[in-house]
């Protein structure tokens, strides 16, 4: 079977256009491991970029790259016509049997259902749902990106679920869906998890936005630490420096970290990630908002306590995980006791949830899944 996957290059998002190898998301690359595994598919990468980039033309043993360049023309500013033509005219030459959008935040979506070919789509992020969480204005990006993607919903033989809340918010706009969770990339599994020997450490892993409540964790933070509760909490990831929110956590943490209960690791590569969290006890992840919760999989594959909110797609994967805590989103309280508990009785972690999601998201196990998937597909349109 030959497959075509839309998916982003993040050099172009990123604009490093010197780096010599494509970089994906977390799920895409998770995906794109489980589908070198499998023999019997072909499968062919194609992102689209502002700068032309010098790119490998083979990156697995059955995955080939295609990078196309498209002027700032031709992306938002016109409805991504530009990168909607050029994927159709390289997937011309490819000839795939089906054509995969990954995710409905750009491009890749959009251009499946106008490529003229058997198509699905994944839904990482709901845009429908962020452009209602930041209240975004007429004619703005996340505005124009939810309507877009209703768009493509409506145009797609299906679309990919990574979670009941997101199939809930999908499945009144399209013609069929599955539930298929996002994958986890093999680094996750390839080695044991390991314990921490040191102090507690809470990691809170995520952006400092205001729908992640990194500043109210804060807040918890210093009234265990006020309690007498002996730990540390770590964030890593972006500080949003420019922003009013990452303002005010950095004003919070500078006193956190004085006190000696908090600090911030920075931003961490796939390495770095699971050494925190071998390093960590617990994940504590509060978001309002939550598709999936990837880093919750990861966590646990680790083998690491949780507590959270119970958000999105949070709620799917911590269902059957070993001593994983669910709160409502705005019971810091609940949250707070739970974790002065947990300490109490010496920081307990969990010995099960590794084996639980090796069982759920391996790569080999969600990509056998999306070859199924494809058959089916290919059989409704004959």
């Amino acid at each position: 079977m030959k497959i075509a996957i839309l998916t982003t290059d993040n050099r172009d998002y990123e604009r490093d256009y010197a780096a010599p190898e494509p970089r994906f998301g977390t799920a895409p690359e998770a995906l794109l491991q489980g589908l070198a595994q499998l023999p019997e598919a072909e499968v062919h990468v194609v992102s689209c970029v502002r700068q032309p980039v010098r790119s490998p033309k083979i990156i697995g043993p059955n995955i080939f790259f295609h990078s196309v360049v498209v002027p700032k023309i031709g992306w938002m500013r016109t409805l991504y016509q530009g990168c909607i033509r050029a994927k159709r005219k390289k997937l011309g030459e490819i000839q795939p049997d089906i054509v995969h959008g990954q995710g409905t935040e750009l491009d890749c979506g959009i251009s499946a259902v106008f490529s003229g070919l058997p198509n699905v789509v994944t839904i990482h992020g709901n845009m429908q749902a962020v452009a209602q969480m930041f209240g975004s204005r007429i004619g703005s990006f996340h505005w124009l990106a939810a309507r877009l993607e209703t768009l493509t919903l409506r145009r797609t033989s299906g679309v990919f679920c990574n979670s009941a809340y997101t199939e809930g918010l999908v499945a009144p706009r399209t013609r069929k869906t599955w539930r298929v969770p996002n994958a986890l990339r093999c680094d996750f599994f390839n080695t044991e998890p390991k314990r921490a020997v040191c102090q507690p450490v809470l990691l809170n892993i995520g952006g400092m936005l205001p729908y992640k409540q990194t500043v109210e964790m804060l807040a918890m933070a210093r009234r265990l630490h006020q309690r007498g509760c002996q730990f540390e909490m770590q964030f890593a990831g972006d500080r949003a420096a420019h922003t009013d929110y990452g303002k005010t956590f950095a004003r919070e943490l500078a006193k956190a970290e004085s006190a000696g209960y908090a600090r911030h690791l920075g931003t961490l590569n796939t390495a770095q990630l699971i050494a925190a969290m071998d390093a960590a006890s617990a994940l504590v992840h509060f978001p309002t908002e939550e598709a999936f919760g990837l880093v919750v999989a990861e966590a646990l594959a680790r083998n690491l306590k949780l507590f959270c909110a119970a958000t999105g797609g949070v709620t799917d994967i911590a269902t059957g995980a070993e001593a994983a805590e669910l709160f409502k989103a705005s019971d810091f309280s609940g949250l707070e006791d739970a974790i002065a508990r947990w300490i109490r009785e010496g920081c307990p972690r969990p010995t099960t949830t590794a084996d639980t999601m090796c069982e759920r998201y391996h790569p080999m196990v969600i990509a056998r899944r999306h070859l199924e998937i494809y058959r089916e597909v290919l059989k409704q349109n004959r």
